[in-house]
């Protein structure tokens, strides 16, 4: 309706009409059919297309699915807004915030545009608010479609997605955006706004967790040995060091050192025709990382002296953090060693990736406690482990709300190489997808490092004056 040229509202039926025209100065008993009071277009004073329950079914309709939409948008952004660890992530989580207040704005803008329709804009911002629910339900739908995993969040974007593609139909119908004063430029709003979003998803997900670096230095040493003045026996110092040198935090996920003795059959004849054979047999027994093949020995024997945590799982390394350790270890003064070894081995994981629930890891579980019938195993056939578990959070929330949970899992054992891995079960007994470990250990950047040093048994007693 306009009155002297400047649009005042709209009327769905003849009520509606007169109380406009009453609130405008206009008498109650106004003769409609006075064409030179009124002109009407289209249609005549008997013409009224209104269907109300229709009109009052889409109302509803659309403001139900644009305050779904608005949670979810919310839900999806808020983690990454206020906890994200890198600029970018944050800025990607903010802009979902964003899409849900103005999805938030839409919502309400809908009582207008299918009721008095005051406001000229209000179709073109009802327009832009299923513009992004359909955009943030389809990349929500895409990203679910990878790997098809049960979510709860899969109960409230699949709707949404029908949802947004019917009130994308219905809108484009009544051509809700002819209200707006500058159509031209809503559209090449929306189109930026698009293309904005889209980068900086690509961005946050992929260049940016790529580009940063990761990498760790780990050193270990043996100090000067001494002698026990009462037993028979000298303690032998340990040093540890290790330093995060890359341009990311990193988690400890587990760690172990293990000291070995080396003991073997010495010949001054060269054992040409075993070497190969003694080679097979070295390098295949339990805890030995590396096969050891010499000329002039045999008989390979290594012993585990020692073996314990170095930095602890679950705790992590700010960049240039360094951390260093002394430990002990004794051996007999009479010990048959030719040499002692120490083998450090750390497993980590990129922290801009994922956030790890350190106290739930951080919990110690013990594979011989019946007790804790989670993670309790027979001896005979799982050996003795201390096991860590937890939840771990990608840094990316769509990826959550996406997937299944994961759990990073590790097991640890005096002398035997720590076992690491990130999948969608919780307990580590439980029979895993290896190609599922496999991506998931590269998602969240997990990785290890080593360092090995040896010395000989002669040298341990000499420097403990034995």
């Amino acid at each position: 309706m306009t009155v002297g040229g400047e649009t005042v509202g709209s009327a769905w039926s003849v009520g509606e009409l007169r109380r406009i025209l009453r609130r405008h100065g206009f008498p109650d008993d106004m003769d409609l059919e006075d064409t030179t009071s009124i002109c009407w277009r289209g249609g005549d004073s008997g013409t009224w297309l209104d269907h109300p329950w229709r009109r009052h079914a889409t109302l509803v309709l659309m403001m139900a699915g644009l305050l779904a939409s608005m949670v979810l948008s919310a839900a999806v952004g808020w983690p990454d807004a206020s906890g994200a660890l890198t600029f970018a992530q944050r800025m990607t989580g903010v802009l979902f915030v964003l899409t849900g207040l103005v999805q938030g704005l839409a919502a309400v803008t809908v009582l207008d545009y299918w009721g008095r329709r005051q406001f000229r804009i209000s179709g073109a911002v009802v327009l832009l608010g299923v513009l992004i629910a359909l955009a943030t339900s389809s990349l929500l739908l895409f990203m679910w479609l990878e790997e098809m995993e049960y979510t709860p969040y899969l109960l409230l974007f699949l709707p949404l997605w029908s949802w947004s593609v019917w009130a994308l139909v219905v809108l484009v119908r009544e051509k809700s955006w002819k209200g707006a004063p500058w159509p031209k430029r809503f559209a090449a709003g929306v189109v930026v706004t698009a293309l904005l979003t889209g980068v900086s998803l690509a961005y946050s997900t992929m260049y940016q967790p790529t580009a940063a670096p990761m990498h760790l230095t780990l050193k270990a040493e043996f100090g000067a040995a001494r002698a026990d003045r009462k037993l028979p026996f000298v303690h032998v110092p340990l040093m540890f060091s290790m330093k995060n040198t890359g341009g990311i935090p990193v988690y400890i996920i587990n760690d172990i050192y293990t000291v070995r003795g080396r003991a073997a059959a010495y010949s001054k004849v060269p054992r040409d025709a075993e070497l190969v054979e003694e080679w097979r047999e070295t390098a295949g027994e339990l805890g030995n990382t590396l096969g050891e093949a010499e000329l002039y020995i045999g008989d390979l024997r290594k012993t585990t002296i020692s073996s314990n945590h170095v930095y602890g799982a679950g705790k992590w390394l700010e960049v240039g953090q360094e951390f260093s350790t002394r430990r002990v270890f004794q051996l007999p003064r009479e010990a048959k060693y030719d040499t002692v070894s120490v083998n450090v081995q750390i497993s980590y994981m990129r922290k801009d990736r994922g956030k790890l629930d350190v106290d739930e890891f951080g919990e110690a579980h013990y594979t011989w406690h019946g007790s804790d019938k989670r993670y309790y195993c027979q001896w005979v056939l799982c050996g003795q482990h201390i096991i860590y578990s937890g939840r771990v959070r990608h840094n990316n929330n769509l990826i959550n709300v996406t997937r299944k949970p994961r759990f990073v899992t590790t097991s640890w054992s005096p002398g035997i190489r720590p076992v690491s891995s990130i999948s969608s079960l919780r307990y580590w007994e439980a029979k895993g997808d290896l190609r599922e470990e496999r991506t998931e250990l590269d998602r969240y950047g997990a990785a290890s490092i080593r360092a090995d040093a040896e010395v000989p048994m002669a040298e341990l007693l000499k420097s403990a004056g034995v």
